[in-house]
């Protein structure tokens, strides 16, 4: 068997695009990979056909040993387009390995250590402000069996406009979801980079009488000694590492004692091949794992399927507002009971994607987001 041809497919979902890639071999086989970098994902797609001259007329077995020739291609590696590349054709190949054996993803990685995985609600709000609709949202998360949700609970221009009042508001909201939810219901905090050391401290006072489960990369994730400084003055767990790349940034993080949860994407760290050795080095410092999940259905499914397989695995997130589309272009859409992703037992991944209803969700270019960061003091 051989690697005889890549393609690359965008396609736009609501705010975002996704980039899938699909490796075809010479006997027929096929496999779907996902780095949906948002923003440059254009210069990812380039990275893609460039690393994957490395792999065209190679037999497709063993993963490891490509992601390792693809890593030290050129004299500079790492940074998010190619580690996004490589992670696409990383979980493309994995696909291709587990339909070529007949088995799923997670026997390759090992076997099962579970069959379904708790998920969370991620960003559950977006464009909703009204308590009361707030309140009946998390009322149908519950009545869904979700572990919990997650939203964001600063808003920028009210920090830029009056500091105190902006995090006296997150804090009431805070109480009112903590009273909709019950004591059963975990809260996720999204902090998206939107505090400084300063205010992550006041703002984790406010919410601790609430429990909130973690605050989510509280400050910019770039100063990994500062976020060990400030997970030792907090009680309020810190998850964060979605922009982290490899194993070698995690060792540092992990070291500093800068977090309690560890988030790596597959879509930007490498691929399965990478976040599955990321996991065993966090089980090493008794961290669990929840993965950051925005992507399509291959990123999605390709999570699962290493979720599926690690020992401290935590709880997944599932982006409610893209499912459908997920849904609509996958030959068999991801199940969620009773709050848990079903994992797949088909042989590979466990989804095909159809490729003429990509076009029904044509690319269209990122809108910029600007500076997330509110404060630097």
């Amino acid at each position: 068997m051989k690697i005889t041809k890549i393609d690359t497919y965008k396609i736009w979902a609501n705010w975002c695009n996704w980039l899938l890639v699909r490796i075809e071999t010479d006997d027929g086989l096929h496999g779907w990979g996902e780095g949906s970098l948002h923003g440059p994902i254009e210069s990812v797609e380039t990275a893609i056909h460039e690393l994957g001259r490395v792999l065209i007329g190679q037999d497709p077995a063993g993963p490891e040993q490509f992601w390792q020739q693809m890593y030290h291609a050129w004299r500079w590696r790492g940074g998010p387009t190619l580690m996004s590349a490589m992670a696409a054709l990383d979980i493309a190949l994995w696909d291709i390995e587990g339909k070529r054996l007949g088995v799923p993803v997670s026997r390759l990685l090992g076997g099962q250590v579970r069959n379904s995985l708790r998920v969370y609600a991620s960003h559950a709000f977006d464009g909703i402000q009204n308590d009361s609709e707030m309140f009946d949202r998390v009322s149908e998360f519950k009545r869904r069996g979700y572990a919990g949700f997650k939203f964001v609970a600063f808003d920028a221009e009210w920090m830029r406009r009056n500091e105190q009042l902006a995090l006296q508001h997150a804090a009431d909201r805070m109480a009112m979801l903590r009273e909709a939810a019950g004591d059963d219901m975990e809260i996720y905090i999204e902090c998206a980079e939107r505090l400084s050391p300063r205010t992550a401290r006041l703002a984790a006072r406010l919410f601790e009488p609430y429990r909130p489960a973690w605050f989510e990369e509280p400050i910019p994730f770039e100063n990994i000694e500062e976020m060990g400084r400030l997970q030792a003055e907090m009680s309020i767990p810190i998850a964060t590492g979605e922009r982290l790349l490899n194993r070698w940034e995690f060792e540092r993080l992990l070291q500093t004692g800068g977090c309690r949860i560890v988030q790596p994407d597959i879509m930007h760290a490498g691929g399965i091949t990478e976040v599955r050795k990321i996991a065993m080095l966090a089980d090493l410092h008794y961290v669990p794992v929840a993965p950051h999940n925005p992507g399509g259905p291959i990123a999605t499914l390709a999570t699962m399927h290493l979720c599926a397989a690690i020992p401290n695995f935590l709880v997944l997130e599932q982006m409610e507002q893209e499912r459908s589309i997920r849904d609509a272009i996958s030959t068999n859409p991801v199940q969620i009971v009773n709050g848990h992703f079903v994992v797949p037992s088909e042989p590979g991944l466990g989804t095909d994607i159809d490729i003429e209803r990509l076009a029904d969700y044509p690319y269209r270019p990122q809108p910029q987001s600007g500076i997330r960061s509110t404060v630097w003091h």
